[in-house]
């Protein structure tokens, strides 16, 4: 099921509208979108893991995230 703005929130917390539409289009879920934030927030307790590198739509979430948090500093 495609995630609403709501959804993206939930995960998120407050972004802006560009990015919900932009995670939105990935037709990502909920799950991969969560994923994705882990391994922005905390790759290195994820890689200790001995967890894959994200790939497919993680991979696309992960680099829409990583932009975007670029784009603040």
């Amino acid at each position: 099921m495609t995630m609403t703005s709501e959804d993206v929130i939930d995960i998120l917390g407050p972004v802006d509208e560009t990015l919900i539409a932009e995670v939105v289009a990935t037709g990502a879920s909920q799950a991969e979108l969560a994923e994705a934030f882990a391994w922005v927030n905390n790759d290195e307790a994820l890689m200790n893991e001995r967890r894959p590198p994200p790939t497919g739509r993680i991979a696309l979430l992960v680099d829409l995230l990583v932009s975007d948090d670029e784009e603040l500093d």
